[in-house]
């Protein structure tokens, strides 16, 4: 049986185990939760754009006229950021996930104004505006009023992925720019304290699985978080005064010494940091998972046997996040037609009419 062969069974059998993950609301004991695979038949539907609603929305081929350029004006000026800083790759990724997490990918992050989501508390360590603000720049001076400040966010996520060795996936392109940025609602997004069962809702919530839960926690395996957000596990695990115990000594040691203050940063992935890699999941086999998010994955019933199949196989891992990513920056709440949007000619602030 051939590698492909194997591979496209085992992704199968992950979206089998993802669909099978009861409903949130319910409760989720160990037994209920075997029972409920032991007596479910599943069938395996692959999502397509008519499915989604997306159809005469978007299109792959939606700048080949307007805008013939668009792309290899992004992907150049793409690649120039990267490689002065490799970081801003996870930094888009996540500023990506924040824009589409708040209704939908329309941008609404970028929208630089008293009150808005970039200006909220959740929303204070994200990085990239300045990449987005170049392409856009150079944009309007090739294809004015044209190329949307969403779909430009969608696409660098996609090429920044790939400069540092993570897949290529195709976007259709069409959303509009929003109009609404109101910083209490970029509250909601996840920001790694949250359990198992409100990352399962979230996500459901955006018309995601818990094989995208799982598999889009890996754009992990590249990226830094403040130790502000784990210093919690680190001193005081739930008030007890003593460190997270589901944390490896020899991490936690390290973390103790490296997140002494909270303005300090650490990676996400403490072994290849700077390469987009399965190593995130074998960090959490290891105990090594620096959010308590990210540990969760691998001891939840949930979750655990994804993270097992992703340690193990790390070319279903790069295709599946592909996949995934494709479907985040399909969120149905993007705004498209004129009545719904614009097309903004600077990504800071809504066209003036």
């Amino acid at each position: 049986m051939s590698n492909s062969f194997f591979s496209l069974l085992l992704l199968v059998l992950l979206y089998t185990i993802s669909v099978s993950a009861i409903n949130p609301h319910e409760n989720y004991d160990d037994d209920s939760f075997i029972s409920s695979l032991g007596d479910s038949v599943f069938t395996l539907q692959v999502p397509v754009l008519e499915e989604n609603n997306l159809d005469n929305l978007l299109s792959f081929g939606y700048y080949r006229k307007s805008c013939p350029q668009f792309e290899s004006i992004l992907h150049g000026k793409v690649k120039e950021w990267i490689k002065k800083d490799p970081t801003l790759a996870a930094s888009l990724m996540r500023l990506h996930f924040h824009d589409c997490s708040v209704r939908g990918c329309d941008g609404s992050i970028l929208l630089n104004h008293d009150g808005s989501e970039r200006k909220a508390y959740a929303s204070k360590t994200l990085r990239g505006f300045e990449v987005i603000d170049e392409i856009k720049e150079e944009l309007e001076k090739q294809c004015p009023k044209t190329v949307s400040c969403a779909d430009i966010l969608t696409a660098a996520t996609r090429d920044a992925t790939v400069q540092l060795g993570g897949p290529y996936w195709d976007i259709p392109y069409g959303r509009n720019d929003g109009r609404v940025s109101i910083a209490k609602e970029a509250e909601m997004v996840p920001m790694g304290h949250e359990n198992i069962t409100s990352l399962i809702e979230f996500f459901q919530s955006k018309g995601l699985t818990v094989l995208d839960l799982v598999v889009l926690s890996g754009a992990h395996t590249i990226g830094r978080s403040s130790c502000g957000s784990i210093q919690h596990r680190l001193y005081n695990y739930q008030g007890t005064g003593k460190p997270d115990p589901s944390i490896d000594p020899k991490y936690l040691n390290f973390l103790q010494r490296k997140c002494r203050w909270a303005s300090e940063y650490v990676d996400l992935d403490a072994t290849t940091p700077q390469k987009f890699d399965n190593v995130y999941y074998i960090n959490l086999k290891k105990k090594m998972g620096l959010l308590s998010t990210d540990q969760l994955l691998y001891s939840d019933l949930r979750t655990s046997s994804l993270v097992s199949a992703f340690y193990a196989t790390p070319s279903l891992f790069k295709h599946q996040f592909g996949v995934s990513m494709a479907k985040l920056g399909n969120i149905i709440e993007f705004l498209t037609g004129e009545e719904e949007g614009e097309i903004r000619t600077n990504c800071n602030f809504v066209n003036a009419y």
